[in-house]
């Protein structure tokens, strides 16, 4: 009895499954410091942003209101967030397809976290814009609004970078040579 050859075992897979098990395992740890953190030492419950800012007598902005609110919501999703994927990266390595459609929503998911940062940078480089613009802003050092802005840009370029090697990720992982390493698991 002939058996079909085993489908070779890409490079890029196990690369890929490597690198995130280290950077998933490393950040799962971070994360569980800081839900210990959060949850003893920093008690959210007893923490309040004020809905008027004492120094400026303006009022907070909504957005920063709901994320101080739910702080510890955001820091147990990035738990969950680093856990899964350090589970779809041991996966990937052990060439489970169910790892590898995992691994996919999850390069996905973080396509649309970033993108949504950048969405959401835009209003607050505006607020900072309109800020060092106001003549009745002392406190600001000089150059506060174009070193601001190079930031900006800077973070751009880097969440740009990361949309595109998840996509390109996610693009290697759907391809026809990768599928079949995983079809046989």
């Amino acid at each position: 009895m002939a058996s079909e050859p085993a489908v070779p075992r890409s490079t890029f897979v196990t690369v890929v499954a490597w690198i995130f098990i280290v950077l998933a395992g490393f950040s799962t740890l971070i994360a569980i410091l800081q839900n210990v953190m959060f949850a003893f030492v920093f008690p959210m419950h007893e923490m309040k942003l004020p809905e008027i800012d004492p120094r400026t007598g303006k009022e907070t902005p909504a957005l920063l209101l709901f994320f101080f609110d739910h702080i510890q919501l955001l820091f147990v999703g990035f738990l969950a967030a680093s856990a899964a994927t350090f589970v779809a990266a041991v996966g990937l390595l052990k060439r489970r397809n169910w790892a590898r459609l995992l691994f996919m929503a999850l390069m996905a998911l973080g396509i649309a976290w970033n993108a949504a940062g950048l969405l959401l940078l835009i209003p607050f480089h505006s607020m900072v814009s309109g800020a060092t613009m106001a003549a009745n802003q002392p406190g600001l050092p000089r150059g506060f609004e174009t070193m601001w802005t190079v930031m900006v840009v800077i973070n751009t370029l880097i969440v740009a970078g990361f949309i595109w090697l998840f996509a390109w990720i996610i693009k290697r992982l759907a391809s026809e040579p990768v599928r079949r390493e995983f079809a046989e698991r």
